[in-house]
Order: structure tokens, then sequence, then C-alpha cells
């Protein structure tokens, strides 16, 4: 079984789109900037409550923009002829699993190594 890299590039790019739109939904720029127009509370009871959505806000950011990241990079490699390849070992990915995760980078053997 050989990688469709149509298909993944269409994947990929359909994630690219869905993820920056899950970012604006956030009030964050695409770089991961929280946009300046965001509020959080503005009373001084609200303090807390401000401050624990913002966190929440940030944290979610910041899980979307490493999404982000890695479409991306997958993107870069399918562009420069690296996709499919684990960036750790040099050796090839298995299809399946560019299928289930097209934004894949490592092999599973070296994926678990890193967690």
């Amino acid at each position: 079984m050989t990688i469709d890299l149509e298909s993944a590039r269409t994947q990929l790019e359909q994630a690219k789109v869905r993820l920056i739109r899950q970012l604006s939904e956030l009030g964050s720029e695409e770089d991961g900037d929280l946009r300046s127009d965001m509020v959080f509370g503005d009373g001084f009871a609200d303090a807390g409550a401000a401050t624990a959505e913002r966190t929440e806000v940030l944290g979610l950011v910041e899980t979307l923009k490493g999404q982000l990241d890695g479409v991306e990079a997958a993107l870069a490699r399918i562009a420069n002829g690296g996709y499919g390849i684990c960036a750790n070992c040099g050796k090839e990915i298995p299809a399946a699993r560019m299928e289930a995760r097209p934004e894949s980078v490592y092999c599973v053997d070296c994926k678990s190594k890193r967690s």
C-alpha cells in the first residue's frame, strides 16, 4: 500500500482551514496570539473568573496552534519530498498510519519512544 499524496494534501489543507477557523473563534490570530479585542471581564469582582477563562482559552489556543504547526509541517514535507519518512530514524512510515494521521512525522516505534 502506497501513500496517496493528493489525498493527504487535501486532508491536511482541510484540517488547516478548520484549525484556523477554530483559532479565530477563540479570539486568536493564526500565530496563536490573542486578538486585542478579546475581553475576559472588566470588573474587579470578575477578575478570578476572567483569569480562569483566559487560562482555559490560552490552553485551547496552544493545543490548536500545535496541531496547526503539525499540519503545516506535514504540508511542507509533501512539498519537499519528505512526507511519509520518519523524521527520527529515516524509515518509511506505513501508509495506514499516514492515512489515519496524515500529520505524522514519526513512525510508531519512534513516536512511542518520544512519548
